[in-house]
Protein backbone atom coordinates (compact mmCIF):
# COMPACT_ATOMS: atom_id res chain seq x y z
CA UNK A 1 0.00 0.00 0.00
CA UNK A 2 1.04 3.62 -0.31
CA UNK A 3 0.56 5.62 2.90
CA UNK A 4 0.93 9.24 3.29
CA UNK A 5 1.40 9.96 7.34
CA UNK A 6 0.82 13.70 8.63
CA UNK A 7 2.74 15.14 11.73
CA UNK A 8 5.62 14.02 10.62
CA UNK A 9 7.90 12.47 13.36
CA UNK A 10 6.21 13.66 16.41
CA UNK A 11 5.64 11.34 19.63
CA UNK A 12 3.04 8.89 17.26
CA UNK A 13 4.48 9.50 13.81
CA UNK A 14 8.25 8.29 15.06
CA UNK A 15 6.30 5.13 16.23
CA UNK A 16 3.95 4.59 12.63
CA UNK A 17 6.31 5.27 10.41
CA UNK A 18 8.42 2.08 11.64
CA UNK A 19 5.87 0.23 11.80
CA UNK A 20 4.29 1.04 8.60
CA UNK A 21 7.85 0.60 6.60
CA UNK A 22 8.56 -2.82 8.43
CA UNK A 23 5.25 -3.85 7.06
CA UNK A 24 6.63 -3.64 3.40
CA UNK A 25 4.40 -0.18 3.00
CA UNK A 26 5.04 2.75 0.37
CA UNK A 27 4.94 6.02 3.06
CA UNK A 28 5.19 9.56 3.07
CA UNK A 29 5.75 11.63 6.19
CA UNK A 30 4.77 15.44 5.98
CA UNK A 31 6.49 17.71 7.62
CA UNK A 32 6.91 21.45 7.80
CA UNK A 33 10.16 21.42 8.86
CA UNK A 34 13.00 20.86 6.05
CA UNK A 35 15.41 19.36 8.80
CA UNK A 36 13.20 16.31 9.42
CA UNK A 37 13.74 15.03 5.99
CA UNK A 38 17.16 13.12 6.80
CA UNK A 39 15.49 11.42 9.89
CA UNK A 40 12.18 10.75 8.12
CA UNK A 41 14.28 9.36 4.94
CA UNK A 42 16.33 7.21 7.61
CA UNK A 43 13.39 5.22 8.60
CA UNK A 44 13.11 4.20 4.93
CA UNK A 45 10.23 6.72 3.72
CA UNK A 46 9.70 9.74 1.47
CA UNK A 47 9.62 13.10 2.95
CA UNK A 48 7.15 15.41 1.86
CA UNK A 49 7.86 19.37 3.42
CA UNK A 50 4.95 21.22 3.46
CA UNK A 51 2.17 23.02 5.56
CA UNK A 52 -0.98 21.47 6.97
CA UNK A 53 -3.05 24.27 6.31
CA UNK A 54 -1.73 24.39 2.19
CA UNK A 55 -4.41 22.36 0.07
CA UNK A 56 -2.46 22.11 -3.01
CA UNK A 57 0.67 21.05 -0.91
CA UNK A 58 -1.43 18.82 0.68
CA UNK A 59 -3.25 17.51 -2.50
CA UNK A 60 0.14 16.25 -4.43
CA UNK A 61 1.36 14.55 -1.03
CA UNK A 62 -1.89 12.61 -0.48
CA UNK A 63 -2.28 11.92 -4.92
CA UNK A 64 -1.59 7.95 -5.47
CA UNK A 65 -2.13 7.17 -1.62
CA UNK A 66 -4.24 4.25 -0.85
CA UNK A 67 -4.71 5.88 2.81
CA UNK A 68 -4.14 8.70 4.70
CA UNK A 69 -3.24 9.18 8.74
CA UNK A 70 -4.61 12.96 8.87
CA UNK A 71 -3.47 14.69 12.14
CA UNK A 72 -3.74 18.07 13.01
CA UNK A 73 -0.51 19.79 15.08
CA UNK A 74 -1.90 20.99 18.61
CA UNK A 75 -2.39 24.47 19.14
CA UNK A 76 -1.90 26.08 15.76
CA UNK A 77 -0.87 29.13 17.23
CA UNK A 78 -1.81 31.20 20.39
CA UNK A 79 -4.85 32.64 19.36
CA UNK A 80 -8.08 31.56 17.50
CA UNK A 81 -6.90 27.95 18.14
CA UNK A 82 -10.49 26.40 17.62
CA UNK A 83 -10.79 28.31 14.37
CA UNK A 84 -7.39 27.61 12.76
CA UNK A 85 -7.91 23.89 14.27
CA UNK A 86 -11.49 23.75 11.77
CA UNK A 87 -9.39 25.62 9.23
CA UNK A 88 -6.60 23.27 8.90
CA UNK A 89 -9.09 20.20 9.05
CA UNK A 90 -10.96 21.95 5.98
CA UNK A 91 -7.93 21.89 3.66
CA UNK A 92 -6.98 18.11 4.88
CA UNK A 93 -10.42 17.78 3.67
CA UNK A 94 -10.51 19.37 0.66
CA UNK A 95 -6.49 17.51 -0.57
CA UNK A 96 -8.53 14.42 1.06
CA UNK A 97 -11.18 15.11 -2.08
CA UNK A 98 -9.12 16.84 -4.83
CA UNK A 99 -6.24 13.65 -4.78
CA UNK A 100 -9.16 11.30 -4.69
CA UNK A 101 -8.20 9.27 -1.53
CA UNK A 102 -10.90 6.33 -0.22
CA UNK A 103 -9.18 5.64 3.03
CA UNK A 104 -8.16 7.91 6.03
CA UNK A 105 -7.37 7.70 9.73
CA UNK A 106 -8.15 10.84 11.83
CA UNK A 107 -6.44 11.27 14.80
CA UNK A 108 -9.56 12.51 17.48
CA UNK A 109 -9.79 12.78 20.95
CA UNK A 110 -12.30 11.55 23.77
CA UNK A 111 -14.71 13.89 24.47
CA UNK A 112 -14.87 14.69 20.58
CA UNK A 113 -18.93 14.12 20.06
CA UNK A 114 -19.28 17.19 22.20
CA UNK A 115 -19.78 20.11 20.45
CA UNK A 116 -18.76 23.28 22.80
CA UNK A 117 -16.99 23.46 26.38
CA UNK A 118 -14.30 20.64 25.59
CA UNK A 119 -11.21 23.16 25.31
CA UNK A 120 -8.96 22.23 22.59
CA UNK A 121 -10.86 19.30 21.64
CA UNK A 122 -13.61 21.72 20.71
CA UNK A 123 -11.59 21.39 17.33
CA UNK A 124 -11.35 17.93 16.68
CA UNK A 125 -15.41 17.72 16.57
CA UNK A 126 -15.29 19.86 14.19
CA UNK A 127 -13.04 17.95 11.40
CA UNK A 128 -15.19 15.00 12.26
CA UNK A 129 -17.91 17.05 11.29
CA UNK A 130 -16.18 17.64 8.13
CA UNK A 131 -14.98 14.24 7.24
CA UNK A 132 -18.30 13.16 8.14
CA UNK A 133 -19.40 14.81 5.06
CA UNK A 134 -16.89 13.17 2.65
CA UNK A 135 -18.36 11.46 0.03
CA UNK A 136 -16.83 7.94 -1.07
CA UNK A 137 -13.98 8.09 1.54
CA UNK A 138 -14.09 5.85 4.63
CA UNK A 139 -12.96 7.38 7.82
CA UNK A 140 -12.04 5.72 11.00
CA UNK A 141 -12.10 8.39 14.13
CA UNK A 142 -9.60 7.52 15.71
CA UNK A 143 -10.31 8.77 19.58
CA UNK A 144 -7.43 8.50 21.59
CA UNK A 145 -7.48 9.04 25.34
CA UNK A 146 -5.75 12.07 27.55
CA UNK A 147 -2.18 11.66 26.99
CA UNK A 148 0.38 10.58 29.45
CA UNK A 149 2.64 12.80 28.02
CA UNK A 150 1.04 15.39 29.00
CA UNK A 151 1.85 15.10 32.54
CA UNK A 152 5.62 16.38 31.76
CA UNK A 153 4.43 19.82 31.45
CA UNK A 154 3.89 19.16 35.41
CA UNK A 155 7.70 18.54 36.17
CA UNK A 156 7.89 22.19 37.11
CA UNK A 157 5.06 21.80 39.29
CA UNK A 158 6.04 18.39 41.08
CA UNK A 159 9.40 19.83 41.69
CA UNK A 160 9.22 23.73 43.07
CA UNK A 161 5.54 22.86 44.77
CA UNK A 162 5.59 19.19 45.71
CA UNK A 163 2.22 18.52 44.14
CA UNK A 164 0.83 17.61 41.34
CA UNK A 165 -3.30 18.69 39.84
CA UNK A 166 -5.77 19.76 37.76
CA UNK A 167 -9.23 21.39 38.30
CA UNK A 168 -11.14 18.24 38.84
CA UNK A 169 -10.95 15.82 41.97
CA UNK A 170 -8.30 13.19 42.73
CA UNK A 171 -11.32 10.80 42.77
CA UNK A 172 -12.03 11.31 38.90
CA UNK A 173 -11.41 8.43 36.28
CA UNK A 174 -9.07 9.56 33.10
CA UNK A 175 -8.92 7.42 30.16
CA UNK A 176 -5.55 7.30 29.56
CA UNK A 177 -3.18 6.96 26.33
CA UNK A 178 0.08 6.56 25.61
CA UNK A 179 1.60 7.84 22.06
CA UNK A 180 3.53 4.24 20.78
CA UNK A 181 -0.41 2.54 21.35
CA UNK A 182 -1.73 5.05 19.13
CA UNK A 183 0.51 4.49 16.96
CA UNK A 184 -0.59 0.77 16.72
CA UNK A 185 -4.11 1.42 16.00
CA UNK A 186 -3.46 3.47 13.59
CA UNK A 187 -1.35 1.42 11.98
CA UNK A 188 -4.05 -1.34 11.81
CA UNK A 189 -6.63 0.72 10.82
CA UNK A 190 -4.73 2.30 7.76
CA UNK A 191 -3.89 -1.32 6.54
CA UNK A 192 -7.79 -2.26 6.98
CA UNK A 193 -10.02 -2.48 3.59
CA UNK A 194 -12.35 0.74 3.25
CA UNK A 195 -15.24 0.23 4.79
CA UNK A 196 -17.63 3.22 5.76
CA UNK A 197 -17.04 5.75 8.97
CA UNK A 198 -16.59 4.42 12.26
CA UNK A 199 -15.22 5.42 15.57
CA UNK A 200 -12.47 3.07 17.33
CA UNK A 201 -10.98 4.16 21.04
CA UNK A 202 -7.59 3.89 21.86
CA UNK A 203 -7.00 3.99 25.42
CA UNK A 204 -4.40 2.65 27.56
CA UNK A 205 -5.13 2.43 30.94
CA UNK A 206 -8.63 4.07 33.00
CA UNK A 207 -7.34 5.49 36.40
CA UNK A 208 -7.99 8.00 38.93
CA UNK A 209 -5.78 11.24 39.17
CA UNK A 210 -5.38 9.73 42.46
CA UNK A 211 -3.57 6.91 40.79
CA UNK A 212 -2.02 9.13 38.55
CA UNK A 213 -0.14 11.03 41.09
CA UNK A 214 0.60 8.29 43.58
CA UNK A 215 2.23 6.22 40.52
CA UNK A 216 4.09 9.03 39.08
CA UNK A 217 4.94 10.12 42.68
CA UNK A 218 6.20 6.35 43.60
CA UNK A 219 8.58 6.01 40.67
CA UNK A 220 10.39 9.43 41.10
CA UNK A 221 10.92 8.80 44.21
CA UNK A 222 8.13 10.81 45.94
CA UNK A 223 5.28 8.12 46.72
CA UNK A 224 3.34 10.76 49.06
CA UNK A 225 3.01 13.41 45.85
CA UNK A 226 -0.59 14.62 46.34
CA UNK A 227 -3.21 15.69 43.77
CA UNK A 228 -3.94 18.74 44.14
CA UNK A 229 -7.84 19.84 42.74
CA UNK A 230 -7.96 23.58 41.67
CA UNK A 231 -10.64 25.97 41.15
CA UNK A 232 -10.72 26.89 37.30
CA UNK A 233 -9.71 30.11 38.35
CA UNK A 234 -6.84 28.48 40.04
CA UNK A 235 -5.85 26.72 37.51
CA UNK A 236 -6.44 29.35 34.37
CA UNK A 237 -3.74 31.96 36.67
CA UNK A 238 -1.38 29.03 37.03
CA UNK A 239 -0.98 27.90 33.47
CA UNK A 240 -1.09 32.04 32.61
CA UNK A 241 1.95 32.60 35.08
CA UNK A 242 3.64 29.69 33.86
CA UNK A 243 4.15 31.69 30.44
CA UNK A 244 0.98 29.73 28.63
CA UNK A 245 -0.79 32.40 26.48
CA UNK A 246 -4.39 33.38 27.83
CA UNK A 247 -6.33 31.64 24.84
CA UNK A 248 -4.71 28.21 25.86
CA UNK A 249 -5.13 28.45 29.36
CA UNK A 250 -8.38 29.11 28.87
CA UNK A 251 -8.86 26.16 26.40
CA UNK A 252 -7.06 23.84 28.72
CA UNK A 253 -9.33 24.87 32.14
CA UNK A 254 -12.47 24.18 30.30
CA UNK A 255 -11.01 20.86 29.25
CA UNK A 256 -10.16 19.71 32.81
CA UNK A 257 -13.98 21.12 34.24
CA UNK A 258 -15.32 18.93 31.18
CA UNK A 259 -13.36 15.64 32.60
CA UNK A 260 -14.30 16.72 36.07
CA UNK A 261 -18.50 16.91 34.68
CA UNK A 262 -17.92 13.79 32.64
CA UNK A 263 -19.01 15.29 29.41
CA UNK A 264 -15.42 13.87 27.89
CA UNK A 265 -15.85 10.88 29.32
CA UNK A 266 -19.42 9.77 28.72
CA UNK A 267 -19.77 8.39 24.84
CA UNK A 268 -16.24 6.13 25.92
CA UNK A 269 -18.14 5.37 28.93
CA UNK A 270 -21.76 5.09 27.17
CA UNK A 271 -20.48 2.66 24.22
CA UNK A 272 -18.59 0.61 26.75
CA UNK A 273 -15.43 0.84 24.59
CA UNK A 274 -12.20 -1.50 25.44
CA UNK A 275 -9.06 -0.42 27.39
CA UNK A 276 -7.06 -1.87 23.96
CA UNK A 277 -3.86 0.11 24.10
CA UNK A 278 -0.63 -2.03 26.44
CA UNK A 279 1.37 1.36 28.35
CA UNK A 280 -0.24 0.67 31.99
CA UNK A 281 -0.07 3.87 33.70
CA UNK A 282 2.59 2.00 35.51
CA UNK A 283 5.03 1.63 32.45
CA UNK A 284 4.65 5.41 31.79
CA UNK A 285 5.58 6.09 35.08
CA UNK A 286 9.10 4.68 34.69
CA UNK A 287 9.55 6.78 31.42
CA UNK A 288 8.49 9.48 33.23
CA UNK A 289 10.99 9.35 36.18
CA UNK A 290 13.74 8.43 33.73
CA UNK A 291 12.35 12.09 32.22
CA UNK A 292 12.02 13.86 35.51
Amino acid sequence: MKITVTGSLGNIGKKLVPLLTGAGHEVTAISSHAERRKDIEALGAKAAIGSVSDTGFLTDAFSGADAVFAMTPPNLGGSNIIENTANAGKALAAAITASGVKKVVMLSSIGADVPTGTGPIEGLYHIEQIYNQLEGVSVTFLRAGYFYTNYYNDVPLIKNAGIIGSNFPATTLIPLVHPADIAVAAAEELQQPAAGNKVRYIVSDYRSAADVASTIGTAIGKPELPWVAFTDEEALQGMVQAGVPQEIAGLYTSMGASIRNGAIQQDFLQTAAPVTGTTRLENFAKEYAAAF
